[in-house]
């Protein structure tokens, strides 16, 4: 009997400590601050926002979510809109991707120098709003970490690692998750050719919003092993709707066989499509 209640006031005690560290809470509003990669993560049923969303639902945590992605939107547009767009809108919360379009526009872009003065006056700006920040890091331009866009890049993420701990944000290094997960899809699907986490090398494909979302959840304190996005009510965005526990498993075996995220709706059974 000692034992027993022993053990329950244990469990008590840790599902309590998991639940103050937390950095998300209850009935709060999380705005979701970016670029045409945030904008499908906030559309799409499976996109990374939904997901997160999602997640934290079933782990107890509702929250309003403020969608901010705008499609082609560097750190000055950003800028620009963070107070109609999340400041105004009462944010409690705020996750902030941004880089990809200041150094995949090229000329059009932004340069380091004034990434670095944007992307502080977002933080700064939010924080003294009362908001809690979360920057992630830019991902991947293409699926290729050695590429000429991937290596400019890294000096933008570099920054935004550095200013996370200035600034005492938390840091999703959404980057660094992609290029692990990609290492490990490789190996363990070597006869895979084609995106594996993307449509096009930049936007994600279900899979890899499965992984953005589950770096983000991480980041905020939900255990790694507690996230399993099969039990939600989400559905993966290919030709048909499916179950995302029925695309991970039409995904593995496209892999397999050599294909990519790109034809997985291919390898859907005609009798799934009724």
């Amino acid at each position: 009997m000692f034992k027993t209640m022993s053990a329950l006031l244990c469990l008590s005690a840790f599902l309590s400590l998991s639940a103050g560290d937390l950095q998300i809470k209850n009935k709060s509003r999380v705005a979701f601050l970016g670029d045409s990669i945030t904008q499908q993560g906030q559309r799409r049923e499976a996109g990374y926002v939904n997901l997160v969303v999602q997640m934290l639902k079933h782990k107890g945590i509702a929250v309003t979510p403020v969608k901010a992605g705008v499609s082609g939107h560097k750190s000055n547009q950003m800028l620009e809109r963070l107070q109609r767009d999340v400041i105004n809108k009462k944010a409690d919360f705020l996750f902030l991707s941004c880089g990809v379009n200041d150094v995949w526009h090229g000329k059009r872009g932004v340069p380091l120098e004034q990434y670095k003065k944007n992307i502080t006056a977002i933080v700064e700006k939010a924080q003294k709003a009362g908001i809690k920040v979360c920057i992630m890091t830019a991902t991947m331009i293409g699926e290729d970490p050695d590429n000429a866009n991937n290596k400019k890049l890294a000096a933008y993420n570099d920054f935004l690692r550095k200013l996370a701990s200035e600034k005492k944000c938390l840091l999703a290094d959404t980057n660094a998750a992609m290029q692990k997960a990609l290492a490990a899809l490789k190996k363990e699907y070597p006869k895979s050719r084609g995106p594996l986490l993307t449509s096009d090398g930049v936007h994600m494909s279900p899979a890899g919003d499965m992984m953005m979302a589950r770096c983000l959840l991480e980041t905020v304190g939900i255990p790694k092993g507690e996230i399993d996005f099969t039990k939600l009510p989400c559905k993966g965005e290919v030709r048909l709707m499916v179950p995302l526990s029925f695309y991970n498993e039409i995904y593995k075996r496209n892999l397999s066989a050599g294909g990519n995220t790109g034809n997985v709706d291919r390898q859907i059974n005609l009798s799934v499509r009724k």
